[in-house]
């Protein structure tokens, strides 16, 4: 399941995933939501928080839906996938390769810190 993360900056489409994440999920919220950054920003910061195994996504929805589906967008500015996971880090380092725009994963405990930098493009000083 993907549900929209409220406290993103407003230029950012930020999601949560839970349980099992089937391309419905993409096809009727992230899909929609994406478009609507694009077309209302003119490019895309996009965050991930994955609070769920990668085996959770069902092959339609992180092959057609993620990948297929949202490569066709030439806006793509930053993504941040936040997870605790080090093969997902690994996977965002492979995905950063097919896809335009800049990839950094962030660790669970840092969520403030990726949202900023998808916001501003730069982290918060500590």
């Amino acid at each position: 399941m993907i549900t929209i993360i409220p406290e993103a900056p407003e230029n950012v489409a930020a999601f949560n995933a839970t349980g099992e994440v089937t391309k419905e999920d993409f096809e009727k919220l992230v899909i929609p939501r994406v478009k609507e950054k694009v077309d209302q920003f003119g490019e895309l910061n996009y965050l991930l928080y994955l609070d769920t195994d990668l085996d959770k996504f069902t092959i339609g929805a992180w092959l057609e839906d993620a990948v297929l589906g949202l490569k066709n967008l030439t806006k793509w500015n930053r993504t941040a996938i936040v997870t605790d996971k080090e093969g997902v880090q690994n996977f965002t380092d492979i995905f950063s390769v097919l896809m335009p725009g800049e990839f950094k994963s962030f660790p669970k405990e840092n969520l403030y810190n990726a949202l900023y930098w998808c916001k501003n493009g730069n982290e918060v000083e500590a």
